[in-house]
């Protein structure tokens, strides 16, 4: 049964940033009732941050019960707790170097390793690490897993996911170079989509314009790719045949026609799936759940260029990062 009903999730929020007041009109919007059974109607969009830059990558730590998520232009991930207080985390998270690197130099998406390690696609350092000391070290020290493809250093590695047996899929558009497609230092012709495999070896995907989220299927036999284009605002599906080989290659879902419209502000970014089978990406407008026959169920309006989601542990909680915010919204 089609629906087409907004559901107003909370009254006007006010919060103050830069002693500039702003006031949103959140709202959660039911489209299937299929959605109904992941998310309530009524559910409070609460923000957790605020008076951040361009928030990213959210990830949530279960052993500690806090949020990180990258600051991109001021290079550094924070931290929020159970208790809600922010904290700095780590600076600098994604350009080590002196002097400034561009508009978008920190760190981008963050993930967990299978052995529970922190790893972060650095913008400005152009790779994919791994954390080696702890996070209060003044000096943090990174592994780095991988940095080029056939001798050519990345762009910007974006975001990533884990496949069950450990293989990280991962994408490399052009928004962390300083020139972004016309900087000198651009290296590779082409963005694309890898996989680095537990063994080491890097597999090109597939090349896009603008390739930018990154999801599988619970059971790993689908791969979701966002493509952040203006001009072809898409999301992608592929069939996984084995780690870094994928066939069928369809459209899922596009939303070229609505960039630019009133409320509509961003394009496709990160994504997570639920467990359940249903796809939770940002898109125009905010956040958009999809299910696995690429139909949108239901949308989260945020009002804001809404960048990426994460979910707790037990897929109760969904954190969201929209603009100079962090947001959060109970699921069922």
């Amino acid at each position: 049964m089609m629906k087409s009903i907004l559901f107003l999730a909370c009254a006007a929020v006010s919060v103050t940033v830069a002693s500039q007041e702003k006031k949103h009109q959140f709202s959660i919007e039911i489209l299937e009732d299929e959605a109904l059974e992941r998310i309530d109607p009524n559910a409070e969009i609460e923000v957790i941050g605020q008076g951040f830059t361009w928030t990213e990558g959210p990830l949530w730590i279960a052993n500690g019960d806090y949020l990180l998520f990258s600051d991109i232009p001021n290079n550094k991930v924070f931290k929020i707790d159970a208790k809600g207080k922010t904290s700095e985390y780590l600076y600098p998270s994604g350009y080590l170097g002196k002097g400034s690197y561009g508009n978008e130099p920190g760190s981008n998406g963050l993930l967990l390793s299978p052995d529970g390690a922190l790893v972060l696609l650095q913008h400005g350092e152009r790779r994919v690490v791994q954390m080696k000391t702890a996070v209060n070290d003044p000096k943090p020290e990174y592994k780095t897993w991988v940095d080029n493809y056939e001798g050519k250093r990345f762009n910007s590695p974006n975001d990533g996911v884990f496949d069950a047996d450990g293989n990280l899929y991962f994408t490399d558009p052009p928004y962390g170079l300083p020139r972004q497609m016309d900087d000198p230092t651009k290296e590779l012709d082409f963005q694309g989509v890898y996989c680095l495999k537990k063994t080491g070896e890097l597999i090109l995907v597939d090349t896009l314009t603008r390739p930018n989220g990154i999801a599988l299927s619970p059971d790993g036999s689908q791969l979701y790719v966002a493509v952040s284009d203006p001009e072809h605002a898409v999301w992608y599906q592929y069939d996984v045949t084995n780690p870094g080989k994928t066939v069928n290659k369809q459209l899922f879902f596009d939303v070229t026609d609505r960039i630019g419209e009133e409320g509509q502000q961003g394009l496709p970014d990160g994504m997570k799936m639920h467990s359940k089978g249903y796809l939770f990406a940002t898109g125009p407008g905010g956040l958009w759940i999809f299910n696995l026959q690429a139909k949108p169920i239901a949308r989260i309006h945020t009002g804001e260029a809404t960048s990426n989601c994460a979910f707790t542990a037990d897929q109760k909680t969904l954190f969201i990062t929209a603009d100079d915010y962090v947001l959060k919204v109970g699921l069922k």
